[in-house]
């Protein structure tokens, strides 16, 4: 059978844009020939509408999405992923489907069995589970169809339930009992550097395991914070990848499952760096695109995370639609003014310079009759983060621009940022990126010319507020902060575990009381584009005013 894999990016909500491309698509199937075309997970509608899916004319909308698509399986079918309504007078209002369309018409709807409410995934808030395994029959083969699920099944966080119950409904081995010919599975899984191998193995071992041949279909794109890379496969049954779709692009494919020994189309595979790249460029694209702006904003300081974060964006939006501004202070070296320009420059980037000396001293002359004649501490250091980001949020009122947040992982995770200064933004570039990796950006940035200028990457980190800051004054070199952080917020060891790995007790506990000592800032951050298995934000959920034992 000649089947067509679709790998497309979605947007939340704008039905009429995802159905045009649902049936250009469908179209262009049918001139290859293809008698199948697969798209992915919740394609009508976008992944994750999230409380959208409470609405009825949302899902009225995709429903009649699903309708008016179904219209164009003439000679070809098709798998489109959408919500369907649960007639049962029990469990939730929807299933999570795909709709199997033939003959101008909904032919069957098949149901996610198992579904994820771990970290950014609440599916069982909207979604009642599958409880009916039905095969399809297209032409003679047998097809079972997954949404997704057996990609995380496997996966230890869900052993809290027990591995036999799990075990008991899981939909691949409830299907292979059924002796299907092929399993064909809608994603919607999105990009996280530590588990993209681990998505991989898992449906090669599947189609070993099962004997069966396997077609998963991913998208691709971003929806906020979530980036989905793409990636989709054709796996045969004993587990050898026969075509692997690109990664971070759209793509279309037409498979022959008849045909035997067929050269595989396989991906370059390319470093995590590249990929985390890649991902951050899609991630700006796409929220500039689906929220209708076009322009951005940030404060550029001659340091490693605002050079990283504006080469990705000219890279996303063109240097054209970005507008920086320099902001220097009396504490602000020259190498670093010279440092940032040289970078504009080199972009093709507009910047202003805007010295905030006259603006600081006017803050201190206010406040000098409240503060009492009181040493200048850590208060008039976060002023000037706050003068900064004030100036940056006009900048971006007047303009239209959209402000990107530069702050990294690292900072965000022990709060080393200023609420209302620097950690403003209308988007986090680098919240899910360790400044260690923020190095290697810079470095992949370079990889064939110097964009960031080189004394960026050498010059130790300072957020120059003071004389002679250093980043290491307050905090633990970053290549030791940030395994200990890795450890514990990626890993979930405990602080016990982390030290008996051999970091030094008193630095992993005062790294960890920063971390819980500092939620209340993370819950004011803007939006963080995900690249990990555990970003702060929607997929990490804290109290804000629990106690923490060591």
């Amino acid at each position: 059978m000649k089947i067509a894999l679709a790998q497309l990016n979605y947007h939340i909500g704008n039905f009429e844009a995802n159905r045009d491309q649902i049936i250009q698509n469908i179209e262009k199937a049918k001139d290859q020939g293809a008698e199948l075309i697969v798209f992915s997970e919740l394609a009508v509608c976008g992944y994750y509408p999230n409380d959208l899916l409470e609405r009825r004319e949302f899902i009225d909308k995709c429903i009649d999405s699903i309708n008016r698509i179904a219209l164009y399986c003439h000679g070809i079918a098709a798998l489109v992923g959408g919500p369907s309504i649960n007639k049962s007078p029990n469990g939730k209002m929807l299933f999570n489907s795909a709709y199997f369309l033939t003959d101008g018409r909904i032919e069957s709807v098949h149901s996610k069995t198992l579904l994820p409410t771990y970290d950014v995934f609440d599916e069982y808030r909207h979604f009642e589970p599958n409880r009916e395994f039905n095969l399809i029959e297209l032409h003679g083969i047998k097809l079972a169809v997954t949404i997704c699920e057996d990609l995380w099944f496997n996966q230890p966080v869900f052993s809290a339930f027990g591995r036999e119950n799990l075990y008991a409904v899981c939909p691949v081995k409830t299907y292979c009992k059924q002796n299907p010919d092929l399993i064909i599975n809608l994603s919607a899984s999105p990009f996280s550097y530590n588990q993209a191998k681990l998505r991989k193995d898992i449906l090669l071992d599947n189609a070993r395991k099962y004997k069966v041949p396997v077609i998963y279909v991913n998208q691709i794109g971003a929806q906020t914070e979530l980036i989905f890379d793409g990636g989709s496969l054709y796996v045969d049954q004993n587990g050898a990848i026969v075509h692997e779709m690109a990664y971070f692009s759209p793509d279309f494919a037409v498979i022959d499952t008849d045909k035997k020994n067929a050269e595989p189309v396989i991906q370059p595979e390319t470093e995590i760096i590249a990929k985390i790249h890649d991902a951050l460029v899609l991630g700006i694209a796409d929220y500039f695109r689906k929220t209708g702006f076009k322009t951005a904003t940030l404060g550029l300081s001659g340091g490693i995370d605002s050079a990283v974060t504006l080469a990705l964006a000219e890279k996303a939006l063109g240097a054209e639609n970005i507008h920086v501004l320099l902001m220097p202070s009396k504490f602000s070296s020259d190498h670093s003014i010279d440092d940032a320009v040289k970078l504009a420059d080199t972009l093709g980037v507009r910047y202003d310079i805007l010295k905030i000396n006259p603006v600081v001293e006017a803050f201190d002359q206010t406040l000098a009759t409240v503060f009492g004649g009181r040493a200048h501490d850590l208060t008039e250091e976060n002023i000037q983060a706050r003068i900064r980001g004030t100036l940056l949020m006009g900048l971006s009122n007047k303009f239209g621009h959209i402000l990107l947040n530069t702050s990294n992982k690292s900072e965000a995770a022990v709060g080393y940022g200023t609420l209302y200064g620097d950690m403003n933004g209308g988007l986090s570039v680098l919240g899910d990126v360790y400044k260690t990796d923020v190095f290697e950006l810079a470095r992949y940035i370079n990889r064939n010319q110097e964009i960031i200028p080189l004394n960026t990457i050498l010059k130790p980190p300072s957020a120059e507020l003071r004389p002679d800051q250093k980043d290491s004054d307050s905090l633990p070199d970053y290549d030791v902060l940030d395994r200990i952080l890795f450890d514990y917020i990626e890993r979930a060891k405990s602080p016990a575990e982390i030290i008996a790995s051999g970091f030094d007790q008193a630095t992993v506990e005062r790294s960890i009381l920063l971390v819980n000592r500092n939620e209340y800032k993370r819950f004011q951050t803007p939006p963080i584009l995900r690249v990990s298995s555990k970003a702060f934000g929607f997929g990490r959920k804290m109290p804000l005013v629990a106690k923490y034992a060591l």
